[in-house]
């Protein structure tokens, strides 16, 4: 007897339908009893036989002798995990017998079986939900431990389930399980109030500022100090100036982390601003995203937040050419020989390094142990191109004595976030109807020539230190971009002088 239950694969951060088809007979002299599982399915995939069958027979299905062939349409998709145990299982009760077709309507399934029938959490579930609302099922069997997430998709009832026997029962009405509902969402939510804050820090109102006009413009910004001057606190802290994600933005990045399967215990969405620092010995396919079917790298874990790459000369040279691309166009496009996928990748890259290999050239007190062509190649790790991609590139000094053992007086993180968001929306109401640009960053070189109009005085002063650093036309943009942005903070309609020449002062590395 043939039997189909409705599930899902994952196809980069999406999910596609998968027809789960079941067919068994019983097993006569001549055909002996047998499992196959066919579909172009992964080692998960295929190990799942020894997982149903103990599920079924620990629940106290008895199918019998049979022979099984599952098949995963579409057979020519490679699909991988756990979550189709359920469905496989379901679809093995059908064509047995155990369970009639259609009883509730035409829902889906998705769920890991343990050998004693019960259902574990999977990845995925939340793009698998929006799948099936997307197929139009009626509804869709979860493991209780995804239901948070899933419930947030709407118009598709999701029950959640937390063993075999309950979800067979439902679905053959003898059992009523309400539809599971989501968390009502708090404005505020995703700012946890032991979030660290820019109140702690002691001195460094210039890395501030320039933190607080990368938070406003999502502008990619450097940080270059001696070791011990703040560099990674000030960076901590760049997630709690940032405005709080809307929804449709905390739905993209809980894909992504469900998918990657680093939601852990959450069960509703990803509310604060991610912030990944990965270490230095990563590698690119760490970074990018990458495997046989390719999984999200760093670049897009940190989403719509902030990815900081501390010592960021330490990184191999492969490694940070990587990120050329992702910071040009907010995405990651991933070749294999199989398939052709694409990650989302917008975030605001903040880097930190020393200015030589020992940290202390130029430092007031401290002696630099490095020759020139010791700084010049360390610093010549970072190629020009990557460079020009970062907007602004601040130094970050030592913090004197007196600043240090006076009591914190800076501004919180929660008064520079109204200034933040504020300028955010001056830049959506300048956007409205262009579409895919939503900070200054974005903007590409037609809207700057739109948007962007300079005065007389402006203009000539921006030439001026274009012609006096030798600057290039990328960073003639990211100059203009930022003014634009120190243009919003101010309220400024149009780009003064003044913008452009804090602008300029945040190009250290252009002056050597």
């Amino acid at each position: 007897m043939n039997a189909q239950v409705p599930s899902f694969a994952i196809l980069g951060i999406d999910a596609v339908p998968v027809a789960v088809e079941v067919d068994s007979v019983e097993a006569n002299t001549i055909d002996t009893p047998a499992w196959t599982v066919v579909g172009l399915g992964d080692a998960a995939i295929r190990e799942s036989r020894e997982r149903v069958k103990a599920a079924l027979k620990n629940s106290g299905f008895k199918t019998g002798q049979r022979r099984v062939t599952v098949n995963l349409a579409p057979a020519d998709l490679r699909k991988e995990g756990t979550h189709l145990d359920l469905p496989i299982a379901l679809g093995v009760l059908r064509s047995t017998g155990w369970l009639e077709a259609g009883t509730r309507g035409h829902i889906g399934a998705i769920g890991e079986l343990g050998l004693d029938g019960g259902i574990r959490g999977v990845p995925g579930a939340l793009p698998m939900a929006i799948a099936a609302r997307d197929a139009g099922l009626d509804g869709l069997l979860v493991p209780a431990a995804n239901a948070g997430e899933a419930a947030h998709v709407e118009a598709i009832p999701i029950y959640p389930v937390e063993r075999l026997v309950e979800a067979v029962t439902f679905l053959r009405g003898e059992l009523d399980i309400a539809p599971h509902q989501p968390a009502p969402h708090k404005d505020g939510e995703g700012l946890h109030v032991r979030a660290p804050d820019f109140h702690d820090v002691r001195g460094q109102e210039g890395a501030k500022r320039a933190l607080e006009v990368a938070a406003a413009g999502g502008h990619n910004i450097m940080m270059i100090g001696p070791p011990g001057s703040g560099k990674t606190m000030l960076a901590k802290r760049l997630p709690s100036i940032l405005p709080e994600m809307t929804f449709e933005e905390a739905i993209e990045t809980t894909k992504i982390y469900s998918i990657a399967g680093h939601l852990g215990g959450r069960t509703g969405l990803v509310r604060r601003r991610p912030f990944r620092s990965p270490h230095h010995t990563a590698s690119h396919v760490a970074l990018v995203g990458g495997g046989i079917i390719p999984k999200p790298g760093e670049v897009s874990l940190s989403h719509h937040g902030v990815l900081f790459l501390d010592e960021l000369p330490e990184f191999s040279r492969q490694v940070l050419e990587v990120l050329r691309q992702p910071l040009e166009d907010g995405v990651v496009h991933i070749s294999r020989a199989q398939v052709s996928l694409s990650f989302p990748a917008q975030f605001i890259l903040c880097a930190a390094m020393n200015p030589c290999p020992c940290g202390y050239f130029g430092h007031p007190e401290k002696q630099c142990i490095c020759n020139p062509v010791q700084i010049q190649r360390y610093t010549g790790k970072i190629s020009g191109p990557l460079l020009d991609r970062i907007d602004i590139h601040i130094e970050v000094p030592a913090v004197k004595i007196e600043e240090l053992r006076a009591r914190p007086s800076g501004e919180t993180s929660a008064s520079i976030r109204e200034r933040v968001a504020a300028a955010r929306a001056r830049q959506t109401e300048r956007f409205a109807g262009r579409r895919g640009l939503h900070c200054n960053a974005q903007m590409t070189r037609r809207d700057l020539d739109d948007l962007c109009p300079l005065g007389a005085e402006a203009g000539q002063l921006l030439e001026a230190a274009m012609k006096a650093r030798n600057l290039s036309a990328r960073a003639f943009d990211r100059i203009l971009k930022v003014a634009r942005t120190i243009a919003d903070l101010a309220d400024s309609p149009t780009i003064g002088p003044e913008h452009i020449s804090e602008a300029v002062q945040y190009r250290t590395l252009d002056r050597g």
